[in-house]
């Protein structure tokens, strides 16, 4: 890139969770083009194509995916077409491009039966078609051995779009009580904590950094801390209740129940911590605690 040129970062999913905060977050680094599902259809890889030798962009940004985890039992083809194949071809497109690749993947990769948080080196295992089509873009991308960042993270939740967060606030004010899975781990993360965080490394380590000595490969990206299904629900109506929502379940009319009281088409990894010290340590980042991120969500969605 020349010195007095204005970067290009193209993003992918715009409308959706990450896709949106990514707007934000990386406007302030150069002209971002910002494609939905109609300007670009993950599942044609002519489509992906013809976008990337369009805007030939510094870098690609990839936060779009199928993430309907249940109906990805019933349409394989469709998950893998978008989660795997698509991640290979902005792979293939990036690398003729010189320019950097950065892709999402998640906690699903992972069986979840580990006791322990997840480091980027553990096995491999997924247990549902989402998490299979999800690997399946992460080896897409490493098998073009281009400059590609992978970000597994998990638990997502954003101001925009649909999420745990915002049904558990529905749900409090529409029924008495609740019941909701305590025996699966994870740690809420925040789309405008994911959102800054990548535009955090890509500027530094990327844009205005030496692009020579960019640590490409694989890091999990979570919020700090951990929780279960049942206390994050908890936290949420606690906290809004405190913010003066009305209620009709509060925080002490949650029932915890076991994975097998709710079943569900897609297995769920009942571990899905991720140890994020490899992110923290190579590229100085600090990552706060998952309530701090909820609570900031629920500030920008409450009355």
């Amino acid at each position: 890139m020349q010195p007095d040129a204005v970067p290009t970062l193209l993003v992918t999913g715009s409308s959706g969770q990450v896709g949106f905060e990514l707007r934000r977050s990386l406007a302030p680094l150069g002209q971002v083009v910002a494609l939905d599902r109609n300007a670009c259809d993950l599942s044609r890889p002519d489509d992906i194509r013809r976008v990337v030798r369009e805007y030939r962009p510094d870098v690609i940004v990839n936060p779009a995916a199928y993430t309907a985890v249940d109906k990805a039992e019933t349409e394989a083809e469709l998950a893998y077409a978008i989660n795997g194949t698509a991640a290979g071809v902005f792979a293939e497109e990036a690398k003729a491009l010189g320019c950097l690749l950065v892709h999402y993947s998640t906690d699903y990769v992972f069986d979840g039966t580990k006791e322990r948080a997840y480091v980027e080196a553990d096995p491999v295992n997924p247990q549902s078609i989402y998490g299979k089509s999800k690997l399946a873009g992460e080896q897409a991308i490493a098998a073009v051995c281009g400059r590609a960042l992978i970000l597994r993270t998990c638990w997502v939740a954003g101001a925009h779009g649909s999420n745990f967060a915002k049904t558990i606030l529905r749900l409090g004010k529409e029924r008495d009580s609740l019941r909701v899975i305590a025996d699966q781990f994870g740690a809420p993360t925040t789309a405008s904590l994911i959102a800054d965080v990548t535009a955090q490394i890509v500027a530094r380590q990327w844009l205005f950094g030496d692009r020579q000595s960019f640590a490409s490969g694989t890091y999990h990206l979570a919020a700090g801390g951990e929780t279960t299904w049942h206390a994050y629900a908890t936290e949420v109506l606690r906290y809004a209740k405190g913010r003066g929502v009305e209620l009709k379940a509060d925080a002490n009319c949650i029932e915890a129940i076991p994975t097998p009281a709710y079943p569900l088409p897609a297995s769920r990894p009942a571990n899905s911590r991720l140890d994020t010290t490899l992110l923290r340590k190579t590229f100085d980042i600090h990552l706060p605690d998952w309530k701090q991120g909820v609570h900031f969500l629920l500030d920008q969605i409450l009355p």
